[in-house]
């Protein structure tokens, strides 16, 4: 029985012992009466007993706990089985009745079920993995589905306002795209508007393809270099009362049907690039950012449908866009098979540099695609593709982006690289002047043109 009563009894409590004198503990425990229903909800948790050999637990272990408005009778009778202490068999309830004297002590429950620093830590730990391991899939799906639902909306209501103004006339007959926009302002809310040589206040500078490729929205000023078509017109930025941003190039050759419902105004209208999160992250096509279909592969600096095809990604400066190569880093690679070039003559050499700085002569474009360009840059289908000189007036709105690669002679022409080797120590190019262009081969050492030589780079 000692032994029970210490496993009840807290260690830094006095507890009550048998034989132990009646009197040393009736001084520290309140009268019976003055407890009359005993709560479990009490802080106070207490052993009562009359005489030292009869100790009732009030909290603590369930089989032994007082329910709400039992009284202490009450319990010694359900513990009569259970704790018969007392000498001679006596009841416990008996011993009650002679005193009503209460003696408290805490009992040790409490603190047998509480945690451990160890445990606690171990279960935070688990937890933090298992948050580790979920909550980047949750956001991402949070995320994907936030910006879904925000691209459903915002192409709804750009739809509704088009097909309000062809019902109403008002869809077809602009010039340029700033016109159309302020027609459209009158069917949709739109707080902000960018012409095309400040589009980035409107828009996100930079935005990624879905493979990662970089896109610079400030190249993107014209039809030409957005939609699928030139249409002639320039790109204006745009954002809308609900946060999104947009760039938009008009169709003036749209048509408008305003007794057809099923007319797709939109699509006939205009391309849209357009960003539901505005200027957040990820800036990515294919999540926050989306576009209609008149819209070309952006990764491209002009449409390939207007280039025969070729996606340029990137134009390069001779000296700041590219190095040369030097004499035996070129023999290297020649060696390795690394970039596809067949051998190394000049040091240094900057087709070499150009071809390494593309990855590849694949990566570079061939005479058949530079023709393409040039009818595109002169707006003349009878450029010859091949050697010799062909008269046309450059159009220098479309070769801006070509015109502006700092060189010697960007004032007034340039010089694009192919992948292609004339001989064993030339390569093709060609020359895009104000008033003609012609293909041409040159050894990439003359520092006067070599080193002047754009490097275009092709998806």
């Amino acid at each position: 029985m000692k032994k029970l009563l210490e496993k009840l009894a807290s260690p830094n409590s006095r507890t009550l012992y048998p034989r132990e004198s009646a009197k040393d503990a009736q001084s520290q425990c309140p009268p019976l009466e003055t407890l009359p229903n005993i709560n479990i909800n009490n802080p106070v948790d207490c052993l009562c007993e009359r005489k030292p050999e009869f100790l009732i637990p009030r909290r603590g272990q369930t089989s032994l706990l007082l329910h709400r408005g039992e009284t202490a009778k009450d319990e010694q009778q359900s513990l009569h089985s259970l704790l018969p202490l007392g000498e001679g068999g006596r009841r416990p309830d008996e011993g009650l009745k002679e005193t009503g004297r209460l003696a408290c002590s805490t009992t040790q429950a409490a603190a047998k079920a509480a945690f451990t620093l160890a445990e606690v830590l171990i279960t935070l730990a688990v937890i933090g993995v298992v948050a580790a391991l979920t909550l980047p899939g949750l956001i991402k799906n949070h995320n994907e589905r936030a910006w879904a639902t925000a691209k459903d909306v915002f192409e709804k209501r750009l739809e509704v306002a088009a097909k309000q103004m062809n019902t109403e006339e008002k869809l077809a007959g602009y010039s340029s795209t700033i016109d159309f926009v302020n027609e459209l302002k009158k069917y949709i809310k739109i707080t902000k508007v960018c012409d095309s040589n400040h589009l980035t206040k409107c828009f996100e500078s930079k935005i990624l393809t879905a493979d990662g490729q970089e896109v610079d929205a400030s190249n993107l000023r014209t039809s030409s270099q957005m939609a699928k078509e030139n249409w002639g017109t320039e790109t204006i930025g745009v954002q809308f009362a609900d946060g999104v941003g947009a760039l938009i190039a008009y169709n003036p050759n749209t048509d408008q049907q305003p007794f057809n419902n099923q007319f797709s105004a939109t699509a006939a209208s205009m391309a849209i690039l357009y960003d539901v999160s505005g200027y957040k992250n990820p800036n990515t096509l294919g999540k926050d950012v989306n576009q209609n279909a008149n819209v070309t592969d952006l990764g491209c600096r002009i449409s390939p449908d207007l280039v025969g095809g070729m996606c340029i990604t990137k134009i390069l400066a001779p000296v700041t866009g590219y190095s040369p190569m030097t004499l035996t880093e070129c023999g290297n690679a020649v060696s390795e098979g690394i970039i596809g070039i067949n051998g190394c003559n000049y040091d240094p050499d900057y087709w070499a540099g150009a071809v390494k700085a593309c990855g590849n002569i694949n990566k570079m474009p061939t005479r058949t695609q530079l023709h393409s360009l040039a009818v595109y840059l002169y707006d003349n289908a009878e450029i010859s593709q091949d050697r010799g000189f062909s008269y046309a007036k450059l159009n220098r709105d479309k070769a801006a982006p070509f015109l502006a690669i700092p060189s010697s002679y960007a004032d007034n022409r340039f010089y694009i690289w192919t992948g292609e080797e004339a001989t064993r120590v030339g390569a093709y190019y060609r020359g895009f002047y104000n008033d003609y262009t012609s293909i041409n081969y040159n050894y990439g050492d003359d520092a006067n043109r070599g080193a002047n030589f754009i490097a275009v780079c092709l998806k």
